[in-house]
């Protein structure tokens, strides 16, 4: 499989996750110690500011470093997971407007991982993925939340569509597909009813495999418009 990822992309994110994580520390101490000994009502009013600034700014750096600091990052887990297959697959990490898009004799897919643990399950009722169980402190601190899995690759999927048509391959070459990709291997993924298709990493391989075989497309001429 050949790897293309947007390293520049990926340092610079990373460095900024570092400086809003420093940053978040540097105001939330502020916030801490700005009361003093005796009561003032202005610099209550500021400490609370700075706290609930601080807070923000910590939550936007998790974002980031989850994202692009942390190892295995996203990207990483995905390449993992697809480790093997041969080099008709091509995957590309934050160089389109998809994050991470695999180009392959198994269509032309947009892959969106989630790296949550504990039960996730679609909820027919509400239409969306949900999450039992995992690190609550994690969740409320480290950005570990699941978000919304379902939304999320209906907008990638339109996203991939608009791409392919604005770099000129039509739908008669490749039909574009976006697949869920759960990458925690303690996740216990239940989606039945799900109304996008998901699968874990470590089945991921056999599941583009199959889908080749039904498949077989033709990546050359996807692949020269995309370079």
């Amino acid at each position: 499989m050949k790897i293309h990822s947007n390293d520049k992309l990926i340092q610079r994110n990373h460095k900024l996750g570092n400086i809003f994580s420093i940053g978040a520390l540097v105001i939330l101490a502020v916030g801490l110690f700005l009361p003093g000994t005796e009561f003032n009502t202005l610099r209550m009013s500021l400490a609370l500011v700075c706290l609930v600034v601080g807070f923000m700014v910590f939550q936007a750096g998790n974002y980031f470093l989850n994202r692009w600091g942390r190892s295995p990052r996203p990207d990483e887990l995905v390449t993992q997971s697809m480790k093997g297959l041969d080099s008709e697959y091509s995957i590309f990490h934050y160089e389109t407007p998809i994050s991470h898009l695999l180009v392959g004799p198994s269509g032309v897919i947009a892959l969106l991982p989630y790296g949550q643990n504990g039960t996730l399950y679609y909820d027919e009722n509400k239409k969306e993925w949900k999450q039992k169980g995992g690190n609550f402190f994690l969740k409320v601190f480290g950005a570990e939340g699941l978000g919304r899995p379902a939304s999320d690759a209906r907008n990638e999927l339109r996203d991939l569509e608009s791409y392919l048509e604005r770099i000129g391959v039509s739908a008669g070459v490749a039909k574009p597909d976006v697949l869920v990709v759960f990458t925690n291997p303690k996740a216990d993924v239940q989606g039945e009813g799900s109304p996008v298709p998901y699968i874990t990493a470590a089945k991921l391989k056999d599941y583009l495999r199959k889908k080749a075989k039904e498949n077989m497309v033709n990546t050359e001429a996807i692949l020269s418009k995309i370079k």
